[in-house]
């Protein structure tokens, strides 16, 4: 291949990404990157000019804006200024950054916590670190990129099995050598489909055949468990995962992710990944804000009762009119459009009453399986709920999306 068709190839991706964006903008269809012009209260939002009740918040329990988080954000600003001086590991390290690792500490139940600067780069450097060459790692189909990414780049062989089919995943830890070092890795609830992992099985597994066992909380922290504290909670076992990574950015409503764990995996953590070492270290009123947020929680059990309340709600009321869930069981909700066109003529009519709610479109899902990705939080009311359930019908009616309710026996 000579150099001008490399050049070509590469322009032929920038036009046709550039077409398509511009094909569904041009049909008024195109509802991405759109600002959020003010927070009005927990639920409701200012989206070009007009107020809407928000349905696509990562920030489950409502605490974006919380006044105790906010005046701990201020102070830090007060006391450390807007920025750090550099990377953790020379002189980006503040008080609050370690105030921040012994919180989550605490709220997961390990002996130790290290915080990186995004979910995402989380799951790649951690990843990466962990394994390499002529190591395994198994993923299941349905998990996050970041978990991808790292894997592919970590050089380890990257074995995927059949979502949540812990049978598959056996199978594949049969298949490989028995002396190999293994990294199983999961979402705890996955991020478009809204269920939940099998993780009693995964554990067993894991034990069986010597495996690590990385879960990814991201969406499971703040939503599952008596407390919120996760899927170990909420299957009522104890201590069973190896590396417990979580983000600072949904549910707590701030930015970076985190691995919470035995004192020798973070302190190695701390040395070996690129992105600790080469990353600038969180902003002072970004770790402060997290760190409170996880107290918050603590002080405010409420909450996490009322968003798996406000899911229970939401997902049988959509069923109940004749949409399609999947098998969500939390606060992401998915409502099937099966086509693109559709998820993108359910969401322009959503808006247009009021509810603010996104599209997921191949090939963030598979083709066929677009929709519109929903969320509850414990800031919505009952009418709230309601509300959007009313609007999701009255918008299926108007672009053809057929309902099916269920039979009543």
């Amino acid at each position: 291949m000579d150099l001008h068709t490399a050049q070509d190839r590469i322009a032929q991706r920038i036009r046709a990404m550039n077409e398509r964006v511009q094909y569904y903008a041009s049909r008024g269809l195109y509802h991405y990157n759109i600002p959020i012009e003010e927070l009005i209260d927990g639920v409701r939002v200012r989206v070009r000019g007009r107020e809407m009740l928000m349905f696509a918040s990562y920030s489950y329990l409502g605490l974006i804006g919380h006044p105790r988080i906010n005046r701990a954000a201020k102070e830090a600003i007060d006391r450390y200024g807007t920025g750090t001086h550099g990377v953790r590991s020379l002189a980006g390290t503040l008080p609050i950054h370690r105030e921040l690792e012994e919180t989550i500490a605490e709220f997961k139940g390990t002996e130790a916590a290290i915080v990186f600067s995004s979910g995402y780069v989380t799951n790649l450097s951690v990843i990466a670190a962990l394994v390499g060459r002529g190591d395994y790692v198994f993923s299941d189909k349905l998990n996050h990129a970041s978990i991808v990414d790292g894997a592919l780049m970590s050089g380890a062989k990257f074995l995927r099995f059949r979502h949540n089919d812990m049978d598959a995943l056996e199978r594949r830890l049969k298949s490989v050598p028995q002396d190999a070092a293994k990294l199983i890795v999961a979402d705890a609830v996955f991020s478009m489909d809204g269920d939940i992992i099998d993780l009693p099985r995964m554990v067993e597994l894991a034990r069986k055949y010597n495996a690590w066992l990385m879960i990814d909380e991201a969406h499971s922290v703040g939503v599952l468990g008596k407390t919120g504290r996760g899927i170990e909670e909420h299957f009522g076992m104890d201590d069973v995962i190896d590396i417990k990574m979580g983000t600072l950015s949904k549910t707590i409503p701030s930015v970076g992710g985190y691995i919470a764990g035995k004192k020798e995996l973070v302190e190695y953590l701390r040395h070996a990944t690129r992105s600790y070492i080469f990353s600038a270290a969180l902003p002072p009123a970004q770790a402060a804000a997290a760190a409170e947020a996880f107290r918050v929680i603590m002080d405010e059990p409420w909450r996490v009762e009322k968003v798996q309340a406000n899911a229970r709600m939401f997902i049988q009321g959509l069923q109940a009119r004749g949409f399609n869930t999947l098998h969500t069981e939390t606060a992401i909700v998915p409502i099937l459009c099966y086509s693109d066109d559709k998820a993108f003529e359910m969401t322009r009519a959503s808006h247009e009453r009021g509810i603010f709610v996104l599209p997921v479109i191949s090939p963030a899902v598979p083709v066929d399986l677009a929709r519109l990705r929903a969320t509850v939080t414990a800031a919505h009311e009952p009418e709230h709920i309601q509300r959007a359930i009313d609007v999701f019908t009255e918008a299926a009616h108007e672009v053809g999306l057929p309902l099916e309710p269920p039979s009543r026996a």
